[in-house]
């Protein structure tokens, strides 16, 4: 599989660095009251997973894809927490894992979650690591909140706008509708899986 990754530095204050293009979003308001007439985006608890470190330097967050959680990331963090003595944190996106789940599966939500859990932890700026998904939600909290982001790396990820999560739904239904018998191997089911879902799921090129 053709991987793709990019790392960004971010500039605090600064000028003329350059940025990744994402579509604009507008900022949620971020009171908890309720006043002041714009669309309020609620955080959730996010379940996350925290391995200590050295307070001083800045922290690893790691963000996985869709259908993902942040056991996908158990090796890694723990290797890295290891080697770099650095915090390291595993998030389990909203209707992912063992966070809540809520009917906004939207960007700015998932933005909205990280900027009310990673202050809480003493955990920023940090160096954000989203893979997929999750480095499209770690694009929008970085253009959102650069003063929470110290570094950003997206894995599998574009700015470009994409169909996916909103396709999502058509998926899921497509994968509960596919019918192997119990005999049969598992070289073969996987190619009658493939042959069912293909209408479907088509393969496309990263942005």
């Amino acid at each position: 599989m053709l991987r793709w990754a990019r790392a960004w530095r971010l500039p605090h204050g600064g000028r003329g660095a350059s940025r990744p293009s994402f579509p604009r979003v507008p900022v949620a308001n971020s009171s908890s009251s309720g006043g002041g007439g714009g669309v309020e985006l609620r955080p959730l608890p996010l379940s996350f997973t925290l391995l200590d470190g050295e307070a001083g330097r800045p922290a690893l967050v790691f963000l996985h894809g869709v259908c993902g959680c942040k056991n996908n990331f158990n090796s890694v963090a723990k290797a890295l927490a290891r080697r770099t003595g650095r915090k390291v944190l595993t998030v389990d996106a909203r209707n992912h894992g063992d966070s809540p789940h809520s009917p906004d599966m939207s960007y700015e939500a998932m933005s909205r979650d990280l900027q009310d859990l990673l202050p809480q932890l003493g955990l920023v700026p940090c160096i954000l690591v989203g893979h997929s998904m999750g480095g499209k939600t770690a694009m929008l909290l970085a253009l959102q909140r650069p003063d929470l982001v110290e570094r950003l790396i997206a894995v599998d990820s574009s700015p470009a706008e994409t169909t996916f999560l909103s396709n999502l739904p058509s998926y899921v239904a497509a994968m509960r509708a596919v019918e192997i018998p119990d005999e049969v191997p598992r070289s073969h089911a996987r190619k009658l899986a493939d042959e069912q879902l293909s209408p479907v799921v088509q393969p496309q090129p990263l942005p």
